[in-house]
């Protein structure tokens, strides 16, 4: 399944677009016109589709309206047509939302992140490693599960979620234990060093939750 669907008859524009969508990691399609737009859909779907109003042929209110009757499909409308009649017609066919042109890049790609959060977000993080199911609150290295406490588990998922950045030490304990928690500052590196037990091969050489000594701890894959 292809991340977007570009459906956009502006060559230029849309090359920029699907540059800048390609740049972020999405997987991208590109469809200059209506009836090209949903062949691409039927045959490979998409988890967003971002198309323009003035299309040749079918224009992009009519996709809206097909790819709606079929699918959930997220839908952002992007167009210079800015009368409230447009914006109200595109909404009420089904888009999520309606954007004008010309439009900040930065601003329509926070859009299309958080779509993507909000959508498709797996409760899984893995790399290759350890996987941590956040659902479930399960860790596992390989096949083995591996047996955290509460606080272990949320210590290695915040670091994992920010694996090759090095964390400082009070930031991670007040994320953890909270500003207003009993614990002593130390209690960090005791956990530390029974989750390097559980996940390192060696302990005393640990190859993926490191010290960055007067700093904090840094993971990496």
């Amino acid at each position: 399944m292809t991340d977007i669907i570009v459906v956009e008859d502006n060559i230029e524009m849309a090359g920029l677009l699907c540059d800048f969508l390609t740049a972020e990691g999405y997987t991208v399609r590109h469809c200059a016109d209506g009836e090209s737009a949903l062949r691409a859909f039927d045959d490979e779907g998409a988890k967003l589709v971002i198309i323009d109003i003035m299309l040749p042929g079918l224009d992009g209110f009519g996709v809206c309206r097909t790819i709606r009757e079929k699918a959930n499909t997220p839908i952002i409308i992007v167009s210079a047509r800015t009368e409230k009649d447009d914006k109200l017609n595109g909404l009420i066919l089904g888009a999520d939302d309606y954007i004008e042109k010309p439009y900040d890049i930065d601003i329509l790609l926070a859009k299309i992140k958080g779509i993507f959060m909000r959508r498709y977000k797996s409760s899984v993080i893995s790399d290759g490693f350890l996987k941590l199911d956040k659902d479930k609150r399960a860790a596992f290295k390989g096949d083995e599960r591996l047996e955290l406490t509460q606080k272990e588990f949320d210590l290695l998922l915040l670091l994992m979620e920010n694996t090759g950045k090095t964390m400082n030490k009070t930031f991670l304990f007040d994320k953890i234990w909270g500003f207003d928690s009993f614990s002593e500052p130390q209690t960090l590196t005791v956990h530390i060093k029974w989750l390097r037990q559980k996940i390192e091969d060696d302990p005393k050489k640990p190859a993926h939750i490191l010290t960055v000594w007067g700093v904090g701890y840094r993971y990496e894959r």
